[in-house]
């Protein structure tokens, strides 16, 4: 099974002064969401990517561009609507703080399968479409590139929550239990028989093993398996080596 890596943008202006930006043309990275996506493009940098599917909005444009830059070789990319920021509706480009005080926000919280942003979309719908199109990239990167295959989607929190919420077997009603930061990476692999949740919300660590680990089985590992071989990685500050994850 191939293995996607779910990147969250880095933060923006929005993010930062607690607006819901949704599709609001013109949200751009500050900053710190400068500084993260290159932190993630350099985690990324190991990996040989085949393939990047990224949000067309500029916050996920400029994150899939440092991640590209990042790398040796030449992914494919795809700009694609299915993994766009959810349709927020009249709730777009508000005060979060002013959000909360509505009705809807504690449906939002605790029953988001029946919320209907006004004028905007369901969060159904956002997965939906969010899952479809993760699932059907992933099938078609494994069967051009093999089982081993890694490729990126970059995307929105919320989507890759639905997405992760999805993967774990989880009702749509509990994916606020599931954090997803900006330029945070999450792990999943699509198997014959299930998906497998590799890691969620990791925002450091070498990300190396990737490259050298051998193809996934379909079967789970009973008992938890022996995981993969430690991987020798330079330490971004000294050039030492460290072991992965460290």
């Amino acid at each position: 099974m191939a293995t996607v890596l779910l990147v969250r943008h880095g933060r923006t202006t929005a993010n930062a002064t607690g607006v819901l930006a949704g599709r609001t043309a013109g949200v751009a990275l500050d900053a710190v969401g400068r500084q993260q996506a290159a932190r993630t493009a350099a985690r990324i940098a190991a990996v040989p990517l085949v393939a990047l599917v990224t949000s067309p909005l500029e916050r996920c444009r400029q994150t899939a561009r440092a991640v590209l830059e990042a790398q040796s070789g030449s992914p494919v990319v795809t700009v694609d609507r299915a993994v766009t920021e959810a349709d927020y509706g009249e709730w777009q480009g508000r005060k979060l703080a002013d959000l909360a005080k509505e009705p809807l926000w504690r449906t939002v919280q605790a029953n988001p399968s029946a919320v209907v942003f006004p004028g905007g979309e369901s969060m159904q719908h956002m997965q939906s479409r969010a899952v479809d199109a993760i699932r059907r990239y992933d099938a078609a990167v494994e069967a051009e590139h093999g089982p081993g295959a890694v490729w990126v989607a970059v995307s929105h929190g919320d989507v890759i929550k639905s997405v992760l919420a999805d993967a774990l077997g989880m009702h749509l009603d509990l994916f606020q239990r599931i954090a997803v930061g900006p330029a945070s990476v999450s792990i999943v692999r699509y198997g014959e028989h299930r998906p497998e949740v590799v890691a969620s919300n990791t925002e450091s660590g070498d990300l190396a093993w990737l490259a050298a680990a051998p193809a996934p089985s379909g079967d789970a590992a009973v008992g938890g398996g022996a995981g993969h071989d430690e991987v020798v990685a330079p330490s971004a500050e000294d050039g030492e080596p460290q072991t992965a994850g460290s």
